[in-house]
């Protein structure tokens, strides 16, 4: 049995314009110490796919259908309390820029020992220990446990965020962009200390990213997704060697190489589709040079075009 298996997960936010389907049909699953990548511009459905799995929607938003299965447990049916004690216990999210998650009047270790105390149960004593480890164990010296968070480097704050994903030992962790706000030495590091983490903890990890070599680096599969589907969905090497669906390929191609040609990369042309009133068919269509009558007027499916990897796409999805 995988550690997560999500089932034709569908998210839809009720908005006073009409329903937008941020999350249509999402399946994918993943191991016991495996990482993934959900990938795609900004809009695509990622993030959104993990606050499903979390269940920490905004107001607005609702599971329209579907299931999350970790652990054999679908999330999607356990009640509010069980829960928020799956979070943190068993599964705990970065976010994305650490400077605005940290409360800025508390001293960065009390906040982690707060969680420690209210999800484990631990007296602050035993709290304070494990957080002075947890320091040690993202690279922090446990010294600076007192101190504020405007003490704290960009990085070291993005450090205290993994800290506090890690204090009550999930089996998953999920990041939403955790080095987008940093530069690009401190995002190396950063990187570097999750892969080095996961592999130490044997952790699963979700790792939502717009940049391919973040995927590359970090992660064993990846997701493609766009307009809140999945349209690729393989191994790290086949998605960057033998992607097959067209938007992987763009992304591919917008992708700079360091070690090719100075010349300017190419840009997907158009721009993705409104939810509100997306186009019939494939929904990439519009933007794609090998679009059919067939792409226009049929939705393709998520099929195995060879061992693990999945294409949604009519003019290269039958490809073996």
């Amino acid at each position: 049995m995988s550690l997560l298996e999500v089932k034709d997960l569908k998210t839809y936010f009720h908005t006073k314009e009409g329903i937008v389907k941020a999350v249509d049909g999402v399946t994918f699953t993943l191991e016991e110490g495996e990482a993934i990548a959900l990938v795609g511009e900004s809009g695509c459905g990622k993030t959104t796919t993990a606050l499903s799995i979390t269940k920490l929607l905004p107001q607005e938003g609702q599971i329209a259908g579907g299931n999350v299965l970790f652990n054999g447990n679908d999330l999607v049916k356990i009640p509010h309390g069980k829960m928020r004690r799956t979070r943190w216990n068993e599964i705990s999210i970065v976010f994305q820029g650490a400077m605005n998650s940290l409360n800025p009047v508390m001293k960065v270790g009390d906040q982690i020992i707060e969680a420690i105390m209210l999800h484990k149960g631990s007296s602050r004593m035993e709290a304070k220990k494990k957080v002075k480890e947890l320091f040690e164990l993202v690279e922090i010296n446990s010294e600076r446990i007192d101190q504020y968070p405007h003490e704290f480097s960009g990085g070291m704050k993005q450090r205290a965020m993994i800290a506090m994903a890690l204090a009550c030992d999930p089996k998953l962790i999920i990041g939403d962009e955790p080095t987008t706000a940093l530069d690009v030495m401190v995002q190396a590091q950063i990187l570097n200390l999750l892969e080095k983490l996961r592999k130490d903890l044997n952790m699963s990890m979700i790792l939502i990213t717009h940049d391919l070599s973040v995927m590359g680096e970090t992660c064993d599969k990846a997701a493609i997704m766009y307009a809140g589907k999945i349209v690729e969905l393989g191994s790290v090497e086949n998605i960057l060697e033998k992607h097959l669906h067209p938007y992987t390929e763009k992304l591919v191609q917008s992708f700079p190489d360091i070690y090719g040609t100075r010349e300017m990369i190419s840009s997907i042309p158009g721009s993705p589709p409104n939810l509100l009133n997306p186009p019939g068919g494939c929904l990439f269509h519009p933007r794609c040079e090998f679009a059919t009558e067939e792409c226009r007027s049929k939705e393709p499916v998520l099929k195995e075009v060879s061992p693990n990897h999945f294409v949604s796409c009519h003019v290269r999805g039958g490809v073996m």
